[in-house]
């Protein structure tokens, strides 16, 4: 055997012959997946990281970071969604088996935190304010990190299944929050009115409505309003990592106490394997399980800071949550990616 298939079959897995005496077949051996899911992690964070110094150093002040993150809310992310939606092949990617494995766990934490709740106050002596924090923390997800490391590992196709999930989980989400604001941080009660008003307007939801009425019932657009949206979208990803970023506080975490890490717990590892085992028993697997599992391991939304500071519930803890997750996620995504 000449020096050359020697080294092949060392870097190569190696296929018996066939019995007709036919050329051998050689496949590039399998990268670890841990690998993989670190290359695709590391610019997130690093892109975050970004943000975060440019906040630290007063690079960008308060007023231009919150412009960005309006218009990124507002404009950008709604791009970016209609035009996965609108031209996502729905048939081939399992829409009811992840979105509905989405939706089956974070009910299954929802009702566990409700039960949970007496004992947090008499335990650890968590008020309503406090527990809308936690309920927040361990319910709800970063739709930014979720689409950049699934756009990165699996391309358009993993982009699809997250804007799935997205339409899947952020209506109910919000539903949730606005119960348990209502129910536990003394928020005045809203009127049906205003509760679908709120629906109707919230970017995430409209978005989503907007990309599934394009995909399922008009014809293709026009290529300069195709190129439009695309072109806008496409900023979207690195302008929210850049957002979430600088809303981390790590001075905030200099004695993080139980509720910390009751939420981050909850979100970052009961959640991811309660919504993949249900994934599993509906028949999802491969690629499509892995992209189950980054929707459900992200590390809490920053805007569940804003609307804890809108509807009366502890923001400062739940901006506290927020930093701690998004740090402990740097480690827990890719084992839990690659292994669970």
């Amino acid at each position: 055997m000449s020096r050359l298939k020697i080294r092949s079959k060392r870097l190569l897995n190696f296929h018996n012959r066939p019995a007709d005496g036919t050329d051998f077949t050689f496949q590039p051996a399998p990268i670890f997946p841990m690998s993989a899911v670190l290359a695709s992690l590391i610019p997130t964070f690093l892109i975050m990281a970004t943000g975060w110094l440019a906040r630290a150093t007063n690079f960008v002040d308060e007023r231009q970071w919150s412009g960005l993150e309006r218009v990124t809310y507002i404009i950008l992310f709604p791009a970016l969604i209609i035009d996965t939606l609108s031209r996502a092949d729905l048939s081939s990617v399992p829409v009811l088996g992840v979105g509905g494995a989405l939706v089956s766990a974070i009910l299954l934490m929802a009702v566990l935190m409700l039960a949970l709740r007496p004992v947090l106050e008499r335990r650890l002596g968590v008020d309503g304010p406090s527990f809308t924090s936690i309920f927040q923390g361990a319910t709800r997800w970063n739709t930014f990190i979720g689409l950049a490391v699934a756009g990165s590992l699996f391309g358009q196709r993993g982009v699809a299944l997250i804007a799935v999930a997205i339409a899947a989980m952020v209506p109910l989400l919000n539903l949730l929050a606005f119960y348990v604001f209502i129910r536990y941080a003394g928020r005045p009660r809203q009127s049906p009115f205003e509760i679908l008003r709120s629906f109707v307007t919230n970017p995430f939801i409209w978005s989503c409505a907007v990309g599934l009425a394009l995909n399922l019932l008009a014809p293709p657009l026009p290529k300069p309003l195709s190129a439009f949206i695309d072109m806008t979208g496409r900023a979207a990803l690195a302008a929210g990592l850049l957002v979430v970023g600088a809303g981390l506080d790590i001075r905030r975490l200099t004695r993080p106490g139980s509720a910390h890490f009751l939420a981050a717990a909850l979100k970052l590892v009961l959640l991811p394997v309660m919504a993949v085992s249900l994934a599993r028993l509906a028949g999802v697997s491969g690629d499509d399980l892995v992209v189950t599992i980054v929707a459900a391991s992200v590390p809490s939304a920053s805007a569940a800071y804003v609307l804890a500071r809108q509807m009366g519930g502890n923001a400062p803890l739940m901006a506290e949550i927020l930093t701690l997750q998004t740090l402990l996620a740097m480690v827990s995504m890719p084992f839990l990616i690659a292994y669970l």
